[in-house]
Order: C-alpha cells, then sequence, then structure tokens
C-alpha cells in the first residue's frame, strides 16, 4: 500500500543504497510470561520527545500489521507509547500544511484509514493503553482497538482537536466515536476539540477500564493477559441518567431524531461562527451522511471531506497560528539565551487587589505558585479574595478540579495590609491605579523590602515601564506583565521591556507566563506597547463612526459579521469607557493628529456611564455583569440620532476602523516595538480576538493588498481628515510591491 507523500517518494528514490536505515519507531516485545500469546507493542518515534504519525511510520506500522495478521502465536496485542506522559499526539501537520489541492489531502486521508482499518481487522484482540496525551490520529488509532484502557494521570487526555486547525477528524474518527460513545456526546468533542480524562473516558464509554497512574504500564498488560486468557470481558455501559437514556433514544436511533439534532447543532454553530469557519458545517455533514452507513462509504465520505478542508484558506490560517504558537512554546524571550537554573519564579507578592489583582492572584495559585497579596485596606482585599474565590468555585463547578484541590490552591493566596513576606517574594507585580506617580511611589516603597534580584513586574496597560523603572534603584530589575481582562480568559501576557530592563527579567516573566498556559509576545516600551496602540484607533474610529449617525448595534452586527468577538461599542462597555478615554489621552499626547481622540465618550464618562462595571454604558447590564439590550438613553446623552446608513458608507465602516490598525502597526514594526509580523498577529489574535480565520491583522493586510489599503487610506484622508495619513513604512512596503510576510 502506498503511504508516502510525492516529496518523500522523490526523497526515497534519490536516496543511495549505502545510506543506513533509518531507526524503527516500533518494537514487538514478547510477553508470553504473563500470559501465553499476549505481545506488546511500543511506539517510541525516534529522535522526536512525542509520538506523532507521519508518512515513514504510517509505512512502518502498516508493514508491521501485515506481518502480524498470519501469525498464529499472538493471541492478544497491547499498544503502548514508548514515551513518558504522551501515548500519540496525533499526524504531523507539516504535511497537511504542505497539501496543495483536495486530492491531496483526500489521499493522505484515505492512506491513514487504510493502516488503521488494517489495525481493526487483526485476527487477534488489540488493547490500546493511553496514558497521557492522546489526540487527534491517536485517538482514532485506540477506536481501531477492541479495548481500550485508560490512565487517571492528569496528563490523560484524549480528544479530537482537528477542528481547532479548520479540518476533520480524517482517519475514522467522526465514523467510530460515535458508535462507541454515542451520536451526541460525540458531535460535543468533535464540533468543540475539547478534551476528555481518563475517568471521564470510562464514563462516557470510550475506555474499558482506568488504572491508576502509578504502575500503568504492568496494569494495562495485566488487562492484556487476560484478554489473551480469553477471559470474558465486558465493556461498562455509559452511566446516563434516565431522562439522558430516553432523550438519546429519540434522538439519535431514529432519522427524524437524527435530523432534529444536526438542526439544532447547526443553528448553534452558524450563530456562534457566523459561517465563517467551515469545518464544524462540514462535520456535521459528514456525518450526518455517514451515520448507519456500511464502514467503507462511511469512511469514503469522510476522506473526500478531509480533502476539501484540507486545501481551505482557513485550515491554512488556522495551522500557521499553531505553528506560531508552538514556536513560542520553544522559545525564552531573548534570542539566543535561556534561563539559569534556579532563575524561575517559585513565589510571588501583588500590589493591588481589587478584580484584576484577584484575576492574577488566583491564576498563580492556580499554577501553584504562593502569591501574598497587598491592598492598603480590608475592603480592596474582600474584593481581591472574592475574584478569586468565584474562579476556583467556576472551576470546581465545570469539574476541572476537585473541592479539595481548589481549596488547596486558594490557600497559596495570602492577603494583607502591609508588606510583611514580600522579603521572601522572587517575583512582585505591580497592579494598582492607572497613574504613574502613585505607581513611582508604590515601587520606590516596596524595592527596598525585596531579596536581591527580585523581580518587579508592572500590569500597567499604557503607562511607560522605563518612567516607572526611573524611580527604582535597580531598574534592570523591572519589567512590564500585562495581561488582559479577564485574566483567567484571555490567552495573551505583553513582557514589556524598558530601556533598561536586563535579559534575565525578560526570561524570568517570559517563562512564568508560559508555565500560566499564556502565550507571550515581547513588546518593547512606548506609548499603548503594542496591542492598545493598535486597538486604540479602532475604538476611536469606531466612535467617529457613532457620532456620525451609524446605529450603535449596528455597527456592532457589522464587526461581528467581520468575525471579531464583539463589537466596538460593546467592547468599549467592557473595557471601561473611562479606561478608553484615558488611554486615548495618553496616544493621543504621544503619537499627535494621528491619534486625534473623538469627543464622544467623554460625554459617557461625565454621565459616569462607564460601561459593564457601572452597569449602564452604550448597553445595560444586569448584576452579572451580562449584555441585556441597547441602553433607552444613549442617544440621548451622547447628542446625536441615529440614522439608516447607505449602502456604500456602511461598506466603509470596516475598512475605517481596520485600516488604521494596520497603518499603526507598519510603524511599529519600523520602530521596533516587535520584531516581527508574527508578534503583531499573535498580539492580536490572543488580545483583542482579531479573527483567527483571517491570520491576524497582517495576513488580513496581505490578503487585501497593501497598495489597495495605502489608496482607501489616501481616500479616506481627504474625506476625515489627518488621522488617515497613511505612514512612510507601509507606502514604502506598498511601492515595493512587498507584503508584510514577504
Amino acid at each position: 500500500m502506498e503511504i508516502t507523500t510525492n516529496r518523500r517518494e522523490a526523497e526515497h528514490r534519490g536516496k543511495q543504497a549505502t545510506m543506513k536505515p533509518e531507526p524503527s519507531s516500533f518494537r514487538l516485545v514478547d510477553k508470553s510470561d504473563l500470559a501465553k500469546g499476549l505481545f506488546a507493542l511500543y511506539f517510541d518515534l525516534a529522535g522526536e520527545k512525542v509520538n506523532k504519525f507521519n508518512p515513514d511510520t504510517m509505512m512502518e506500522l502498516d508493514g508491521l500489521l501485515e506481518s502480524m495478521k498470519t501469525r498464529d502465536d499472538i493471541k492478544a496485542l497491547v499498544f503502548l507509547s514508548g514515551k513518558e506522559n504522551i501515548f500519540i499526539a496525533g499526524a504531523d501537520i507539516t504535511y497537511i500544511q504542505a497539501v496543495k489541492e483536495a486530492s491531496e489531502g483526500e489521499r493522505l486521508a484515505k492512506q491513514g484509514q487504510s493502516v488503521l482499518q488494517k489495525l481493526e481487522r487483526m485476527p487477534f484482540p488489540v488493547v490500546a493503553a493511553v496514558n497521557g496525551a492522546c489526540m487527534g490520529g491517536g485517538t482514532e488509532l485506540a477506536l481501531c482497538c477492541k479495548y481500550i484502557v485508560v490512565s487517571d494521570a492528569p496528563g490523560t487526555k484524549i480528544g479530537l482537536p482537528e477542528v481547532n486547525l479548520g479540518l476533520l477528524p480524517g482517519w475514522g474518527g467522526t465514523v467510530r466515536l460515535p458508535e462507541r460513545i454515542g451520536l451526541q456526546a460525540a458531535l460535543d468533542f468533535i464540533l468543540t476539540g475539547k478534551t476528555m480524562d481518563g475517568p471521564k473516558a470510562l464514563k462516557l464509554g470510550y475506555a474499558d477500564a482506568c488504572f491508576s497512574r502509578y504502575g500503568f504500564e504492568a496494569k494495562a498488560l495485566g488487562f492484556g493477559a487476560r484478554v489473551a486468557r480469553g477471559e470474558k470481558i465486558s465493556r461498562p455501559a455509559r452511566k446516563k441518567p434516565l431522562a439522558a437514556t430516553v432523550t438519546s433514544a429519540l434522538l439519535e436511533e431514529n432519522p427524524i431524531g437524527r435530523a432534529v439534532l444536526f438542526m439544532q447543532a447547526r443553528k448553534m454553530i452558524l450563530a456562534r461562527t457566523r459561517g465563517h469557519y467551515p469545518a464544524p458545517l462540514k462535520i456535521l455533514d459528514v456525518m450526518s451522511k455517514s451515520y448507519g452507513k456500511p464502514r467503507g462509504k462511511a469512511l469514503e465520505i469522510e476522506s473526500k471531506a478531509f480533502g476539501e478542508l484540507s486545501f481551505s484558506d482557513v485550515s491554512k490560517r488556522l495551522i500557521e497560528l499553531f505553528f506560531a504558537t508552538e514556536k513560542v512554546k520553544k522559545q525564552t524571550g531573548v534570542s539566543g539565551a535561556r534561563l539559569q537554573p534556579g532563575e524561575q519564579i517559585q513565589s510571588a507578592g501583588l500590589l493591588g487587589a481589587g478584580v484584576m489583582g484577584g484575576g492574577i492572584a488566583q491564576l498563580l495559585a492556580h499554577k501553584g505558585i504562593p502569591v501574598r497579596m497587598k491592598d492598603i485596606d480590608l475592603k480592596g482585599l474582600a474584593i481581591g479574595t472574592s475574584a478569586a474565590t468565584r474562579l476556583f468555585s467556576d472551576l470546581v463547578k465545570k469539574r476541572k478540579m476537585t473541592r479539595r484541590e481548589a481549596d488547596i490552591r486558594f490557600a497559596l493566596i495570602s492577603p494583607t495590609t502591609d508588606y510583611s513576606g514580600f522579603g521572601r517574594a522572587d517575583l512582585v507585580i505591580e497592579a494598582i491605579v492607572e497613574n504613574m506617580d502613585v505607581k513611582k511611589k508604590v515601587l520606590q516603597e516596596v524595592e527596598p523590602l525585596l531579596r536581591e534580584g527580585a523581580t518587579i513586574a508592572t500590569n500597567t496597560s499604557s503607562l511607560s515601564v522605563s518612567g516607572m523603572a526611573s524611580a527604582c534603584a535597580h531598574p534592570e530589575n523591572v519589567v512590564g506583565m500585562h495581561f488582559f481582562n479577564p485574566v483567567h480568559r484571555m490567552p495573551l501576557v505583553e513582557v514589556i521591556r524598558a530601556e533598561k530592563t536586563s535579559d534575565r527579567a525578560v526570561m524570568r516573566i517570559f517563562e512564568l507566563s508560559k508555565r500560566l498556559g499564556k502565550t507571550p509576545i515581547v513588546v518593547r516600551d512606548g506609548a499603548g506597547f503594542l496591542v492598545n496602540r493598535l486597538l486604540m484607533p479602532y475604538l476611536n474610529e469606531a466612535s467617529y463612526i457613532m457620532s456620525e449617525g451609524a446605529p450603535i448595534e449596528e455597527l456592532d452586527e457589522a464587526v461581528l459579521d467581520f468575525g471579531l468577538p464583539m463589537g466596538p461599542a460593546h467592547l468599549l462597555d467592557e473595557i471601561g469607557i473611562d479606561v478608553a478615554v484615558k488611554v486615548a489621552k495618553i496616544l493621543h499626547e504621544a503619537f499627535g493628529v494621528r491619534a486625534e481622540p473623538c469627543k464622544l465618550n467623554d460625554r459617557l464618562v461625565a454621565s459616569k456611564l462607564y460601561g459593564k462595571k457601572t452597569g449602564q454604558g452604550f448597553y445595560v447590564y444586569d448584576s452579572r455583569g451580562r449584555k441585556q439590550n441597547l441602553n433607552p438613553e444613549i442617544y440621548k446623552t451622547l447628542g446625536i440620532k441615529p440614522s439608516a446608513p447607505s449602502k456604500a458608507r456602511k461598506a466603509d465602516w470596516i475598512p475605517r476602523m481596520t485600516y488604521l490598525m494596520i497603518n499603526e502597526a507598519a510603524l511599529c514594526l519600523a520602530e521596533e516595538i516587535v520584531m516581527e509580523p508574527l508578534d503583531v498577529d499573535l498580539g492580536m489574535i490572543m488580545g483583542t480576538g482579531f479573527p483567527p480565520f483571517r491570520g491576524g491583522l497582517l495576513r488580513y493586510a496581505d490578503t487585501v493588498g497593501l497598495k489597495n489599503i495605502v489608496t482607501k487610506l489616501e481616500e479616506f484622508e481627504k474625506k476625515f481628515g489627518p488621522r488617515f495619513k497613511p505612514t512612510a513604512p507601509l507606502v514604502d512596503r506598498a511601492r515595493q510591491g512587498k507584503s508584510f510576510y514577504s
């Protein structure tokens, strides 16, 4: 069976016969000492930290299966990983990224399906022993085994995350997972890419047994020994309440019920994605057509759809984003340097409680880092501890940790109204009021109390880190660590390098950010840093558009249709309109006429309508902070009369807001605020929710074409004023026929 790509075939044809053969990634071991006829097959990908499928490993596995299927001495086979805490990470997606046409993607899917079908049809029972990450193709391989046993280790995560790459499971996942755990449960996992741990896998019926992480391999082999001896193994019944069982029967076991199920799922997907992401819709289409069909026909439907998605622009953009985040995981924040052993942050102090401070404290404690949280009074501490308590309680409700685990982690937060305990901290994070004089004063107070070499990080969103560091005796220890709100949800951290910040301080915060589960980008100190510097022109222009009479809800809707997670008026409410006004003034002072702030938001601040935190802004919010409806007094407060926009005027809304961001991003690159376009795109996707399917702000700019953007900016400049004047770096790129990524 052919299992190589065209590129691989050419490489193999060009190899000399005298070259050494590549090391084997599979090892078959006789375990007859446990039970006659028991064998173990270990997957240990040579030269890699994780197991993943590529054309070579699939070819090798195919050959092994072919040789084993005629052996009469094998009574049972246990499929194990030779890696620690990893089963199979899935397929090597570099091969999918290289797909140039749909037929090539379809061929890759069919090749994988063929090998796994061979595993499924082995003349002896196969047991998949899953300990550690089991994703994508690993999950699909396990589904082809007669039995699956899993570990209760925290690192055991089982799932089909292909949808997050704009793909669908292409090796039988859409066919076999519904057979194993039921259609509704399978849809939930395949459409969202979420994972299940070992106990959950057992409860859902994916696994036949869940063993302790301690001595897991021995227990898995013991299970295999029972199979080899021919003992009867009963699959555990899926544990579902009676009502759920009845509902499942009504929806899954008859055509009309399934049609309703798929229709409702489609409505939910369209409401969430507005059709921008083709993979979830394609998954529904495939599963509705293949459910109940003969295996061969069902797999054919799946492989064809996989090919179509693998060639799509959306998949290419999402795969690029995946590789970008993987690249960050391997970085240290300083090119060519690594943090010395023992320099990692082990304990922290936090200045300023409140909601933001409480969120930061909870995040640190959740990752096992003790944190001393200080505020000037008990009221502030109460707000911070309440915020942390609420976040831990939410994790318990979502069953992501037990109540005992949450209590143990929460105990790592110790509130105080003085500086006691700060002398033991490796790191102090400042998260107090956004006022330069106050921040300087507090840093001057705390620095002398800290141990030598302790790092001081400020969570400022716009103030100069260099300015703050000037108040310290050791400015080399001062760095920016800008979290985005809400802390527990937003994945970005801007690591801000001031004029005198040391490599050590940058690397410590970069490493800590990754440990906290965040994506860090290093940004040079400057007004607004990166994300706020780009976001504020967008929000400012939205205010100008509203001041011209654009209906607020219609403008927000247009932005949602573009792919952002919320409209600009809603986002201003979330940020806090008072905060947005302050930041706009800072940027105006720094950048002059191109950052001329619209006065519209000043009227809301004057009326103390700050948005979500006051319950009213552009919209009205309930006691839990959920958006209800447009503020009925908003137009009166703003002093404007909304009017239905013309088609041409409405068509300009998105370019007016986004092209200003692109214009400013070109300057950020020229000024080396960040070093490469990828930093901009990661920052805007992770920090603002810029549509991932568009690849980020600058990928989007390249799609539109820089010449087209410059022409439109010049048109807007004549119509609306100098804030639209194209920046020299953008004009230069356009004139030279360059893109941001070329």
